[in-house]
């Protein structure tokens, strides 16, 4: 007789995902970043052979710190200058999600970087939309697009406006990204109250490299509506001897009662030194006292990593099983910046579903494997 053997990874590739904070510049195929230089002409890569590429990225990547952490994506966004460019990564990128079960993305990129060749803010947008567009058909991975305003520059209100001009084309919200240390959310308070009179969506990369007060600024002085990473927020946890939350500081209560989500990335959190180690990542803590936790995996080629990985991660390390992905699925997909009723429907008819299925699997090979025991015995 043959014997199937169905391992926790199978499992885990094939369960719908949802990811909500995965950047698209760090997330480029290896071969597509050569192919794009040769055509471009660009000369820095360190090496023209995909999997060396892919090592010296995340080599260069797991340096623990964030300043290094960002150095690789000088060669990423080197190459997405032109309108095909950004389109094919942005199609390859789908195709990317649906091999690893995600059902729902949202990509974030910042369109500043993509003007060396003369593109146009609207025209380096359009074309990612054309591709996340191209890849939804072709895959049935629902998208949105987030714009990122870069926190050391001060065309931040223009990114904005950018954002809110394509709400209707696929641009789901705007996020605050890049080094955090001398560059807190309020100083760009003009493009947030911009999006909150817009009625728009805010997510804000903060306690990431920085304290606590990030987070506190990034929701109280600029209205955002998730925070990108929040490690940081274990400082206001007070914890006791054995690691168990015992009392909440006034900004972890607020963040808890008012459900904010959290874009938790963990292998990437310990890549870029916001943790030194991932047992000692606070999203153990946060998912056991029900903060709004998603998982995602920030930077698939620097930190090496799909959402597969980040769930397998989570098993490893947090104990988590089957129920808990199933809730932490739908609580992202809460958490998508689509219309209401179009996050019910992939609740109820895609996340849902699809989980039922495989849980039914799970139990028909378990008792074909009972029986066969029987028998053999």
């Amino acid at each position: 007789k043959k014997r199937f053997i169905v391992t926790t990874e199978q499992i885990i590739k094939t369960i719908p995902k949802v990811l909500l904070h995965d950047h698209l510049d760090g997330g480029l195929r290896p071969q597509t970043i050569i192919d794009l230089a040769e055509e471009l002409r660009y000369d820095k890569l360190p090496t023209k052979n995909p999997i060396e590429l892919a090592e010296w990225f995340h080599r260069g990547a797991n340096k623990g710190n964030l300043v290094e952490y960002l150095q690789g994506f000088e060669h990423t966004t080197a190459v997405m200058q032109t309108k095909e460019g950004l389109e094919r990564i942005a199609y390859e990128m789908m195709e990317d999600m649906y091999n690893d079960g995600v059902v729902y993305v949202e990509t974030r990129f910042a369109p500043v970087y993509h003007r060396m060749k003369g593109l146009y803010y609207e025209e380096s947008v359009n074309a990612v939309l054309a591709g996340l567009e191209r890849g939804k058909k072709e895959f049935g991975v629902g998208f949105g697009l987030i714009l990122c305003g870069m926190r050391n520059m001060k065309d931040t209100v223009d990114i904005a406006e950018l954002a809110v001009n394509f709400r209707n084309d696929g641009v789901v919200g705007f996020d605050l990204a890049g080094e955090e240390g001398g560059y807190p959310p309020k100083k760009h308070i003009e493009a947030f109250q911009y999006i909150q009179r817009a009625n728009f969506n805010i997510t804000i990369h903060a306690g990431e490299a920085f304290g606590k007060d990030s987070i506190w600024q990034a929701i109280q002085w600029c209205g955002a509506h998730r925070i990108g990473h929040a490690t940081r927020l274990l400082e206001d946890i007070v914890m006791d001897s054995s690691g168990n939350a015992i009392s909440f500081g006034e900004l972890a209560q607020y963040v808890l009662d008012k459900r904010i989500p959290l874009e938790i990335c963990l292998l990437s959190n310990v890549h870029t030194g916001a943790v030194d180690k991932i047992e000692n990542h606070p999203f153990g803590i946060l998912y056991k006292e029900k903060f709004r936790v998603t998982l995602n995996t920030d930077d698939r080629l620097m930190s090496d990593t799909t959402m597969t990985k980040e769930f397998l991660t989570a098993i490893q390390y947090f104990n988590l099983n089957f129920e808990d992905f199933e809730k932490i699925t739908i609580n992202s997909m809460k958490s998508a910046f689509i219309p209401y009723k179009e996050r019910l429907h992939y609740i109820y008819n895609v996340i849902k579903p699809g989980y039922q299925k495989i849980r039914e699997k799970i139990l028909s090979f378990n008792n074909a494997k009972g029986e066969n025991e029987k028998t053999i015995h």
